[in-house]
């Protein structure tokens, strides 16, 4: 049954539908997986097992009478503590909203129960879904199943975590600046960054309620909703249930995604971008990586170490301060007030993570939309690239899991790479800001582990629209170099 555990959801449902296994016993595995090994990790922080447990009989006693409720029929999975879900409570780590119990389900996840999913949990991340660790005053630290000294990533590090430990059948999480892909990275598990725009993001806390009257409806620029899971099937999967146009635009608005540009590995033309002066990437992930490509290479796929022409760290800068405008809607009044006052202090040449936080948190209009004008000729850089190359693999992560760090003032945080300290927030964050900034599909599949034990994932960019290409070559990365593996001591 411990196999049964890992296999993956698109495994796991056609076993349910086959009436090889009921939805009730798959449940009951993923609950006593839960008991036994949860508490080494916390990446499970809230659960509905009564409901769960209802949903699940109620969906093989569907099936007794021929009845399928959708593609993920009877699937046990759990959801991302920043998305509503109706019996459950949504606090996204915010202690304020630890007794917040949302009256409606968010967007994805009423689209994944459609399909006949069966939610029993909720799983950790940090406050306001802003950290690239887990951990909150609400629900505590999630540890990496890998090594629990180590971070599983953030924001959607308990998603990750309970993917690779085998506590659950498929996660949902979001991403703005790698927050599906570094816990993907950090675990050994697949992750999908979507095209911005593709996945409606209603019900998804930040911004908290009652920050906005009534639904929170609007785009959130860069951020998406996006699946996590133990194969690169599975994303394409789940993406095709939850891609769709939203509120006025459905009038008109169909969406459509391309196939995937080439079918086999020797077809695509690949790009390779694993290192930058601006951003080093260090020793452990770029061998592990290296080793990964040199695999793909023998195997036939052809890829040249080209990348668009793009200024990495002007990139980032202009990244960092459209987060910082994006995400300063949800802050604590208190917080943008500080911001508000620190941006105004400033010295003129100052660059760092913070002035560069508060810049983005305090600036204009008319500045934003230079950046992004900025942003746009960038996108265009983009295409020019996606003209002569059906994809382009770069690291997603710059390190492995790091060791937890609670030090308070996050810009204080440091990060090691090749033996240098380096900024907090751009070693982990830079490579996801790039491609996410771009409104880019991204895909990461794990390729490790690496030489200090960890694992690693490659992060595989498509362009445009194309979210196909990226799964599609994850899944030939999955066949070619290996794919999911469970962490030891698991079992």
């Amino acid at each position: 049954m411990t196999d049964l555990a890992f296999q993956s959801a698109t495994d796991l449902t056609n076993a349910i539908k086959s009436r090889k296994i009921k939805s009730i016993e798959l449940l009951e595995l993923y609950i006593e997986r839960m008991q036994r090994h949860n508490p080494k990790i916390n990446a499970i922080v809230a659960t509905d097992l009564d409901r769960a447990r209802e949903r699940a009989l109620a969906a093989d006693k569907a099936l007794d009478s021929g009845k399928s409720w959708g593609a993920l029929h009877g699937l046990p999975v759990t959801i991302k503590d920043s998305f509503e879900v109706v019996g459950m409570p949504c606090t996204c780590g915010v202690p304020d909203l630890k007794n917040y119990h949302p009256s409606k389900n968010a967007f994805v996840v009423q689209k994944l129960l459609d399909e006949g999913a069966v939610i029993f949990g909720k799983t950790n991340l940090p406050l306001f879904a802003m950290d690239l660790q887990s951990y909150n005053e609400v629900y505590g630290q999630t540890n990496n199943p890998w090594n629990r000294d180590m971070v599983p990533g953030g924001s959607s590090g308990g998603a990750a975590a309970a993917l690779a430990a085998g506590l659950t059948g498929l996660e949902m999480g979001s991403d703005i600046g790698g927050s599906i892909r570094n816990p993907a990275h950090f675990c050994g598990v697949f992750g999908h960054n979507p095209t911005f725009g593709i996945v409606p993001l209603i019900g998804h806390i930040p911004p908290p309620p009652g920050i906005f009257p009534g639904e929170y409806k609007t785009d959130t620029d860069i951020a998406v909703a996006g699946p996590l899971a133990r194969s690169a099937g599975d994303l394409a999967l789940v993406m095709d249930l939850i891609i769709s146009p939203d509120g006025p635009h459905k009038t008109a608005w169909k969406i459509k995604l391309p196939p995937a540009r080439k079918n086999n590995l020797e077809d695509f033309k690949i790009g390779l971008w694993l290192e930058d002066p601006a951003f080093p990437t260090d020793t452990n992930v770029l061998d592990c990586l290296q080793n990964a490509v040199d695999t793909l290479v023998k195997a036939g796929a052809p890829i040249e170490e080209k990348r668009p022409d793009i200024d990495f760290a002007r990139s980032h800068e202009i990244f960092h301060q459209l987060f910082s405008a994006t995400t300063s809607a949800g802050l604590p009044p208190e917080v943008f007030d500080s911001l508000l006052e620190a941006a105004g202090n400033l010295a003129d040449d100052d660059r760092g993570d913070f002035a560069r936080t508060a810049r983005g948190t305090a600036m204009l209009h008319r500045n934003w939309l230079g950046l992004n004008y900025a942003r746009t000729m960038m996108r265009e850089t983009w295409a020019d690239f996606f003209r002569e190359f059906d994809i382009l693999l770069c690291p997603t992560v710059s390190v492995t899991a790091f060791p937890h760090d609670h030090t308070e003032d996050f810009f204080a945080r440091r990060l090691v790479v090749n033996g240098e300290d380096r900024s907090y927030f751009d070693t982990a964050i830079a490579w996801a800001g790039l491609t996410g900034m771009a409104y880019l599909p991204s895909t990461v599949a794990p390729v490790g582990p690496a030489s200090n034990g960890l694992p690693v994932g490659l992060q595989i960019v498509a362009p445009y629209l194309e979210d196909r290409t990226a799964i599609h070559f994850a899944k030939l990365v999955e066949e070619t170099v290996g794919g999911f593996a469970p962490p030891p001591g698991f079992e």
